[in-house]
């Protein structure tokens, strides 16, 4: 479980880094920012469902 989380955060930053570079490279306007920010949100939405439904199933706890 570990490792998926690790996959989706590089993920989410990779897709964070595109966007940023495209906004600086290119227009404001550049339909290649909106797309990169989009898989953003959905990938941070994934990940923060998933998170929510693996604690539920009891695969994630609390480590005291």
């Amino acid at each position: 479980m570990r490792y998926i989380v690790f996959l989706f955060l590089a993920f989410i930053l990779y897709s964070l880094g595109s966007a940023l570079f495209y906004l600086i490279r290119g227009k404001t306007t550049n339909p290649k920012v909106v797309r990169n920010l989009t898989i953003r949100v959905a990938l941070s939405v994934g990940l923060f469902l998933m998170l929510m439904i693996s604690y539920r199933l009891g695969w994630v706890g609390e480590k005291l």
